[in-house]
């Protein structure tokens, strides 16, 4: 059942974690793997800092969670996530044996939990249980926050132009 006292706290450290990511530059994207009342893994968005398309934070926590218990196979895991995951990251889930899957905040662009893809429902060797809208506002409302900034330092500056004329003195190699 959503919004079980335990997913309300693993959703705030995930949200903690997207938070730690947005100060460092990066998408503010958190996610904590969970068994037995236990933190197992946990991870936010380096993709930037990485350098690595794959590093998104539920792999990141995937990964860790996968060292943690000494295999690859996390049966009876929770994946809990701010943002519904992409098909990269709901297709490892499946492929480790995750046994749930809650995110915060729907993906319309590419979210693959039922929004964009249902990756959960294929045909598949492991099916996994999917709930959304933990704390739905408080990880939309960070993303939006993140953006908005993220916009608003890219604006050109007023009276300068975006784009460089052909006669612009500072371009010497033209």
């Amino acid at each position: 059942m959503p919004d079980a006292p335990r997913d309300l706290q693993y959703m705030e450290r995930a949200l903690q974690l997207a938070a730690y990511a947005g100060e460092m530059g990066e998408v503010p994207i958190g996610a904590v793997v969970v068994a037995g009342g236990k933190i197992l893994g946990e991870g936010c968005n380096l993709r930037e800092m990485w350098n690595d398309p794959t590093a998104h934070a539920e792999m990141v926590a995937l990964r860790q969670a996968a060292q943690a218990v000494g295999g690859w196979r996390l049966s009876g895991t929770t994946l809990y996530v701010t943002l519904e995951p992409c098909a990269m990251c709901v297709g490892a889930a499946v492929l480790a044996r995750v046994e749930r899957v809650v995110f915060g905040a729907p993906d319309p662009k590419a979210g693959a939990c039922g929004s964009v893809l249902q990756v959960a429902d294929a045909p598949l060797n492991h099916r996994l249980k999917v709930e959304g809208g933990v704390l739905q506002q408080s990880c939309s409302h960070l993303l939006k926050q993140f953006f908005r900034e993220l916009r608003m330092r890219k604006r050109p500056q007023a009276g300068r132009s975006s784009v460089l004329s052909f006669d612009d003195p500072s371009r010497r190699d033209v």
